[in-house]
């Protein structure tokens, strides 16, 4: 215990590291400890000391290696690959003995996890304690703590230790995010001189765009534990769920000027289904983290600014998993040396912080261990209970029309070891018939009990207005799925248990002389139209429905259906059929092969009401001044699910921009209004040749007022003035400002718009209602034109979510996405991001559509001002 007293004098030394004193590895070492001279130090692998320089992966997961290769404590495995092809460790420690027989030890612990097995004896169980670092990748203290963690973990010596890694098994994840942490190690390191500068507007402390912070995609991964859309993520849930960790920490960074944080967080914005058990475990554990810091002479807080709502946290997905989940803030050097306002913040010093705290978790873990352990036991053994005294006893979900979407929840769920059935007889709930095939069931009575409410649940009543992150999240809504709770399971409800769902679609018959056609509704049928077009095959788009008659029978098809005409190829029938069978596998969509071009209603296949589309040339616009999520979002999903390439245009460099390279402009909000007057000259001329901007959130607005001339500009803007002289004259308390400031906010929530399926932009949608992710106040006015209104906020719009009555009133009947002929061109306005953080499903279609489709609008305005 007195060891982490000799703390206080080395950190003191840390915070005014300079060029004139580098680092040295005993400065952050408990005093009094020896270490094992057959495990490497750190400076021996990276060749400088830590702190002296910002780690990158490679040389991270290199000191990783060394300690395993050295040390009987340690053991690493790949998990996984990042984007950029990095590699994903995770180390396991503990005592030699225990490695031995880890794999027993393990199977031991999950046993607390299964409520239908008896609680076993813990009173020799070591507890499991997942150490995970930097998720976000500009804030790399925790990676860099990562390797004296590991360094003193497999070196350190004495019977302290010894005790300690015979009761605990210590998962060690370096880097949550390895793609980010090597873009910002890039940025620090190339601008850190030989004189430390702590100015902060020296280049070394403003990053720019993309910062670190985020993946390869621009993507947070600290709210991707729920989704799991990334790589990193479902490789860390893997192995997660194989162990069932009890504690785990999150090491992040905050601003500068701040000092250190750890939780419990702020109390009253717990996750209501969240144990109280969990938060005072949280507390108990705070005391040590507390006591530590104070010998070190460290300020810090612990029941403010974070909360623990949001369960795609890493500080709180644990806490749906029998587990707890600990958010610990350092602020932020932000580079080498960096002035604030508690005196110069060192790099080093905010290393040593974070390594305080993985000593102290550990050791606030071991004197609890038993607490923590049968915490977890209790939490699973308890979820079948309350599961019996929940109203809601099963959720079932599916969409006939769409197999990819389906496969992606059913997916995801058994990710979160959840339960899934195939639905074995038809049911009726919740206004929607699911039927077996079609439909999946989940019982609430299993051990997820709780992360099943979290996933499938539509709050709206919140015991605080004031969110850290978003306030709803409900799967199903995001994949645009039907579902309803069940209030009882019948004996033959539940079908055999599934991990997927088969998408591979059909050709139907292999052979055609006429044309091949399939409908729009499938989740990658965009992206079988691209390959058809990248195929160089000729490609109409139906629309009006078309009935035609196929080897299997007659057969109608909706609007947004997809032809290829065989008789107007140049590519050869045999050629033709090939891509047809592959893109019915690859894409999962059924194609028909049609028998005769004469229909028995409607129109024919010659007839002009079947659209020629044409191969599409994306620019997305980035950068400084564009969002960085939003623009990550739009990148991944045309880059990684549809297959679609997309330029990456900076905006810095738009000026000089080619436009007659591309056929669309994506702009995702931000600001645009520094564009020139000659660019915009450009883009008003392209326009009026045939080009299509797609325009979200704020960005619509302004292209709104430069590509069409519209008024109405001023009511697309977010309104937060007083709406009436009396509120202008009431007295407000300076205290309440934060509190009544996040009233006015849309806290990420769920609301619901009104679809015009009939139109280009919503081809492919079966239902007239769609679930869309809102975040922000802005509101778009109604169109001049009705006609282009493609989806408008439903009179009652919210689904789930805290939204006040005030802004829920002025977003009830608003415009959501308006889509309208400029010229030869197109212009489509949405509100809203689409494809929120990558899981929201089921507004994607609208982006594809207005890629596809949007170049064949018709001009509806008649004696209306083009």
């Amino acid at each position: 215990m007195q060891r982490f007293s000799a703390f206080l004098v080395s950190l003191v030394c840390l915070a005014v590291t300079a060029s004139a004193s580098s680092p040295r590895l005993a400065d952050y070492l408990p005093a009094g400890v020896t270490y094992d001279p057959a495990v490497p130090v750190p400076s021996s692998v990276l060749g400088w000391e830590v702190g002296e320089w910002h780690v990158r992966h490679d040389p991270l997961v290199a000191y990783m290696e060394a300690v395993a290769a050295s040390s009987d404590r340690v053991t690493i495995e790949e998990t996984g690959r990042t984007h950029e092809d990095r590699r994903l460790v995770l180390l396991t420690i503990t005592a030699p003995e225990n490695q031995a027989r880890i794999d027993e030890i393990r199977r031991e612990h999950l046993v607390l996890a299964d409520p239908e097995a008896e609680m076993p004896d813990v009173s020799e169980m070591p507890v499991v304690t997942w150490m995970g670092y930097s998720i976000h990748g500009n804030e790399p203290s925790g990676s860099n703590a990562a390797l004296l963690v590991a360094y003193h973990l497999a070196a350190a010596q004495g019977p302290e230790i010894e005790e300690q890694l015979r009761n605990a098994v210590i998962l060690l994840d370096p880097s949550f995010n390895p793609d980010g942490l090597s873009r910002f190690a890039q940025w620090a390191n190339m601008h850190r001189g030989h004189v430390l500068v702590e100015d902060p507007t020296h280049r070394e402390h403003r990053e720019q765009f993309p910062s670190g912070r985020t993946n390869h995609y621009w993507f947070d991964l600290n709210r991707d534990w729920l989704p799991a859309v990334h790589p990193e993520s479902r490789a860390r849930l893997r192995q997660f769920h194989a162990w069932k960790p009890n504690v785990l920490t999150d090491h992040h960074e905050m601003g500068t000027n701040s000092t250190y944080f750890f939780q419990p967080g702020i109390p009253i914005r717990k996750n209501p289904l969240t144990p109280d058990r969990n938060v005072e475990l949280t507390g108990k554990l705070a005391e040590f983290h507390g006591a530590r810091l104070d010998e070190a002479g460290s300020l810090y807080y612990t029941e403010e600014t974070f909360d623990d709502f949001y369960y795609g946290k890493g500080s709180t997905y644990p806490d749906a998993n029998g587990a707890v989940g600990v958010l610990f803030e350092q602020a932020s050097s932000r580079g080498h040396l960096q002035e604030s306002v508690n005196g110069p913040l060192s790099f080093p010093f905010t290393i040593k912080n974070q390594f305080i705290t993985s000593l102290s978790t550990l050791e606030g873990s071991l004197a609890l261990r038993e607490d923590f352990l049968r915490y977890q036991g209790e939490f699973y053994r308890g979820s079948v209970p309350e599961a019996a005294q929940h109203p809601v006893k099963a959720y079932v979900f599916g969409d006939s029309r769409d197999r990819m979407r389906n496969r992606l929840l059913v997916e995801l769920l058994r990710l979160h070891e959840i339960q899934v059935h195939a639905l074995a007889e038809t049911v009726t709930a919740g206004g929607e018939t699911f039927e077996p095939g079609n439909a999946w069931v989940v019982p609430s009575a299993q051990a997820q009990h709780r992360l099943i409410r979290t996933i499938f649940e539509q709050p709206t009543e919140f015991a605080d207005s004031s969110f850290y992150d978003v306030s709803a999240w409900t799967l199903p809504l995001s994949h645009g799925l039907p579902f309803a709770g069940l209030g009882a399971v019948s004996s033959g409800l539940l079908g055999d248990p599934v991990d997927t769902v088969e998408t591979a679609g059909r050709v139907i018959p292999a052979k055609s002389n006429v044309a091949w056609v399939f409908d729009w509704d499938e989740y990658y049928a965009p992206r079988a139209l691209y390959r058809l077009l990248e195929g160089e095959l000729r490609v109409r788009v139906a629309t009006q429905p078309l009935h035609v008659e196929t080897a299997d029978g007659p057969r109608k098809f909706e609007v947004g259906a997809i032809v290829v005409p065989l008789g107007i190829q140049e590519v050869d029938a045999e050629g033709v059929a090939a891509l047809m069978s592959e893109v019915a596998t690859d894409d999962g969509v059924d194609i028909w092969a049609v028998q005769k071009g004469l229909t028995a209603e409607g129109v024919d296949l010659g007839s002009p009401s079947l659209r020629p589309l044409e191969l599409p040339k994306l620019a997305l616009v980035v950068g400084s001044g564009v969002n960085t999520y939003d623009a990550g979002h739009l990148w991944h999903l045309l880059d990684r699910r549809y297959e679609l390439p997309v330029s990456l245009v900076d905006k810095r460099q738009i000026n000089g921009l080619d436009l007659n390279r591309y056929t669309h402009l994506l702009l995702v909000s931000g600001r645009y209004d520094d564009f020139s007057e000659a660019f915009t000259d450009r883009l008003q001329n392209w326009v009026q040749q045939g080009g299509v901007v797609i325009a979200q959130v704020g960005a619509a607005a302004w292209a709104d007022r430069i590509l069409a001339g519209d008024s109405e500009e001023e009511s697309a803007r977010p309104s937060s003035e007083p709406s009436s002289e009396a509120e202008k004259k009431e007295r407000v308390r300076y205290a309440d400002n934060r509190h009544d400031r996040a009233k006015s906010l849309i806290s990420g929530a769920i609301f619901q718009v009104e679809l015009d399926t009939s139109h280009p932009i919503a081809y492919g949608y079966r239902r007239d209602m769609l679930p869309v992710f809102r975040s922000s106040r802005q509101l778009m006015p109604a169109p001049a034109d009705p006609y282009t209104l493609v989806a408008a906020y439903t009179e009652e719009p919210r689904l789930a979510g805290y939204v006040s009555d005030d802004n829920l009133a002025k977003l009830a009947g608003t415009s959501a996405v308006v889509a309208q002929r400029v010229g030869g061109g197109a212009l489509v306005k949405m509100i809203d991001t689409q494809s929120f953080r990558g899981f929201w499903y089921g507004t994607d279609r609208l982006m594809l559509n207005s890629i596809f489709f949007a170049p064949i609008l018709n001009n509806t305005r008649g004696g209306f001002r083009q």
